[in-house]
């Protein structure tokens, strides 16, 4: 994985944790770890030019099927559009 790559990465998972966070948890250091399973679907999706609603229908498609949320499509979109901005911020 290039450097680039690893610090998307990175900053994937933060965005996931810390202000996705559909659950609540990102004041628990002890559930830091709470949304990594879904963290290599968002980064495949961010490196394959997936566009921000494809992005945040797997957003919305998680807190319907695995947490029994009701997705949340404005949030997930804005998070969408974070991780893209980042994205162009490390590949540029």
């Amino acid at each position: 994985m290039k450097e680039s790559e690893k610090r998307l990465y990175r900053a994937t998972d933060e965005v996931l944790f810390y202000l996705w966070d559909p659950i609540g948890v990102k004041d628990v250091p002890a559930a830091r770890d709470e949304y990594q399973s879904y963290l290599p679907k968002v980064f495949k999706l961010l490196v394959s030019d997936a566009k921000d609603h494809e992005i945040a229908a797997y957003l919305c498609y998680i807190e319907d099927s695995f947490m029994g949320l009701r997705g949340n499509k404005p949030h997930a979109i804005n998070i969408a559009n974070l991780l893209l901005e980042a994205k162009e911020f490390y590949f540029e």
